[in-house]
């Protein structure tokens, strides 16, 4: 399980270190894609298969814009000697990242977020909502 908040800097290339706690669950190859937030899911190979699979069961006609946005930007890679992963233009486009970032470990995945976009993010968190859903779907 994936768990924690670590806090980083990109390199001048565009490289992250995934944090060791986190490497030594996701195994040697990552796969990273466009989340839903702005922000960018790193899954093992395993777990990202697992939820292409989910993804594939749905009806093509429905999903196939989802399916693109999923891979379109997706790569599978292996963090270099000292733990970094190069993270393509597009990825950090679409999560906005600058410098400062949140590696978040989040049960099955983690997460890469700009600091500023998560710290703007969970301020505007409702609570209640979360609240309401764990006790609507009987959690």
């Amino acid at each position: 399980m994936l768990l924690g908040e670590y806090s980083y800097a990109l390199d001048a290339k565009g490289r992250v270190f995934l944090p060791a706690r986190l490497r030594e669950e996701l195994t040697a190859n990552v796969v990273l894609s466009k989340a839903v937030d702005p922000c960018i899911n790193v899954y093992s190979r395993e777990a990202f298969e697992s939820f292409a699979s989910r993804l594939f069961a749905l009806p093509e006609i429905e999903m196939r814009d989802v399916r693109r946005f999923v891979f379109e930007a997706a790569q599978e890679v292996s963090p270099d000697a000292q733990g970094r992963v190069l993270l393509l233009p597009a990825l950090r486009e679409w999560a906005g990242l600058k410098k400062d970032v949140l590696i978040l470990g989040v049960g099955d995945h983690a997460e890469i977020w700009d600091k500023e976009t998560y710290q703007t993010f969970v301020s505007s968190r409702n609570a209640e909502e979360m609240i309401r859903l764990l006790t609507e779907k009987q959690f």
